[in-house]
């Protein structure tokens, strides 16, 4: 089997004589990254590309071998013109075989440090560096993603399912637990994305809205509604019924109860969950006239305005 002569190295890597050692350093990048293996798997072509781009960045890459080559003193592979060695250590390519082309090879001159091509490839690939030569992909996690889900407000207090699409367009079903507060993330473990190298999948980061209910708002763990009352059971009191996500309840509502006093129903809001307590149900009392014409309602608001006036708003005026 014969052997091919290497190419100038500075025609490989498509640089002239007089360029930087950082343009150097960005050609081989751009080159490498196009011809690896990796991109390439079935291309003997590109392989062989790669091969040589990266003896060439052997040369180039290092300040004292491309100061050789530059004066005449080592060829395109790396090797002296006409004698064995240098003194003081001499020129040694280290890997098995000493061959160019390896995946992995180190260099000696003149006594000083190695330099080592795998270095870069890490780098570009994350590439490790195996024993004899070899480097391969390490494998990655993948990344998490983040995604919402709405859910009615009987979902929240009772738990359910509910669903969500990836970008991927993968539809995902989520075990929404009872009482799960508007805000809450949920993970589902293995299903973001793929890890790179055949790393573990990263996670689903699901966070869960609570739609908007026609009566009762949500206030943290508690639930709020604003209860219309009639004037004569605001000013009488008296027995009334209200509406909970579980049912009605019958409040007892005090005499002179003024629009915007607030009831308490303990534990009939969001129940305990994840070692919070229940919530409570705040009832806020709004007082509604009745519609049509009400000719005695209105003696009396005279009569009142006349013998019993009163300020409700004084302390605004503080």
């Amino acid at each position: 089997m014969g052997f091919r002569t290497m190419r100038d190295p500075y025609q490989v890597l498509g640089v002239a004589k007089d360029a930087s050692q950082a343009d150097v350093k960005k050609a081989f990048r751009k080159l490498a990254k196009q011809h690896h293996p990796d991109q390439n798997p079935n291309d003997p072509k590109a392989q062989a590309k790669f091969a040589e781009v990266n003896s060439a960045y052997e040369i180039l890459g290092d300040e004292k071998k491309r100061g050789a080559f530059d004066r005449g003193e080592i060829d395109a592979e790396g090797k002296p013109r006409g004698f064995e060695g240098f003194p003081g250590g001499g020129f040694r390519r280290g890997g098995p075989g000493g061959g160019p082309g390896g995946a992995h090879s180190e260099f000696h001159f003149g006594g000083g440090a190695p330099f080592d091509a795998a270095d870069i490839f890490s780098d570009l690939f994350g590439m490790g560096r195996g024993r004899g030569g070899g480097g391969h992909a390490r494998p990655q996690p993948g990344a998490d993603v983040a995604l919402d889900t709405h859910v009615s407000l009987e979902t929240a207090l009772r738990g359910g399912k509910a669903r969500v699409l990836t970008p991927a367009g993968k539809t995902l079903e989520v075990n929404v637990p009872a009482g799960v507060e508007e805000g809450k993330q949920i993970r589902l473990r293995g299903q973001g994305q793929p890890g790179p190298g055949g790393g573990p999948a990263g996670d689903a980061l699901v966070t869960v809205h609570i739609q908007k209910h026609p009566h009762f708002r949500v206030d943290g763990r508690d639930l709020r509604l604003d209860l219309p009352v009639t004037l004569y059971e605001a000013v009488l009191g008296g027995k009334i019924e209200a509406p909970t996500l579980g049912g009605k309840v019958e409040l007892t509502l005090p005499p002179k109860s003024n629009s915007g006093k607030t009831l308490r129903l303990r534990g009939k809001g969001l129940p305990a969950s994840g070692g919070q307590p229940a919530g409570d149900l705040l009832i806020t009392l709004r007082i509604t006239l009745p519609d049509g014409d009400w000719a005695e309602l209105e003696e009396v608001a005279k009569t009142m305005q006349a013998k019993q006036p009163y300020d409700p708003r004084v302390e605004l005026a503080k």
